[in-house]
């Protein structure tokens, strides 16, 4: 089994400090950025779960807060920032960046693991940059990133839980808007949180084999 050691760190998103986790196994293949859902965090037990998966691939991994402290106690009361894409994905943007200087990271090429709302703010992300080798989705509300899906030039991945059928649907109808080389799974009889058994299990998976193919 690979080995992996995680590390408390912090990343400098132009002038704003991010905390996050830095998970490096030996001699990585990649580094996987995850962008977390609405109203959740670097804590995220399903982010969690896919993160150690990829570790055990072979991936490096970075998991970060896109609020501050300050931020989330202001989003707890009004719930706006959760869903301030252009905000979450400058935040994303700038985490590629940091992750592409870090000395563990440096030179690795980068993937995007959004969840929910987190998604919309990867692929705006990656619509800027090309250093994003590859988009992975769970569950996410792609349709959110806008007119930014006609300049993602990074392979994507969307998985959609089968009973999830209104996400499901916006999946579909982003997904006719990428240029770039896209794939939907819908992972069968799983709800949006991927709480049945196996289906999380069945998301790494999925994830692990779409950076295999395109980092």
């Amino acid at each position: 089994m690979t080995r992996s050691r995680t590390t408390a760190v912090s990343v400098d998103a132009w002038g704003v400090d991010l905390d996050a986790d830095l998970g490096v196994p030996d001699e990585p293949a990649g580094v996987v950025v995850f962008a977390h859902g609405s109203g959740s965090s670097r804590h995220s037990g399903r982010n969690r779960a896919v993160a150690e998966a990829l570790r055990r691939d072979g991936y490096a991994t970075l998991l970060l807060d896109l609020l501050t402290e300050r931020e989330e106690r202001e989003d707890r009361v009004t719930g706006q920032l959760r869903f301030d894409i252009g905000l979450l994905a400058e935040r994303v943007a700038a985490s590629v960046e940091w992750a592409s200087r870090a000395r563990v990271t440096r030179g690795l090429p980068i993937g995007l693991f959004g969840a929910s709302t987190g998604a919309a703010a990867a692929l705006v992300a990656a619509a800027g940059t090309y250093l994003v080798k590859a988009v992975v989705s769970r569950g996410g509300r792609p349709d959110l990133a806008g007119r930014a899906l006609e300049r993602v030039r990074a392979p994507t991945l969307l998985v959609v839980g089968g009973r999830d059928e209104q996400v499901l649907d916006l999946n579909r109808s982003a997904a006719e808007r990428l240029v770039a080389s896209w794939r939907i799974e819908v992972v069968e009889g799983a709800t949006h949180l991927f709480e049945e058994p196996g289906a999380l299990d069945e998301v790494a998976w999925l994830a692990g084999s779409w950076f295999r193919d395109h980092l």
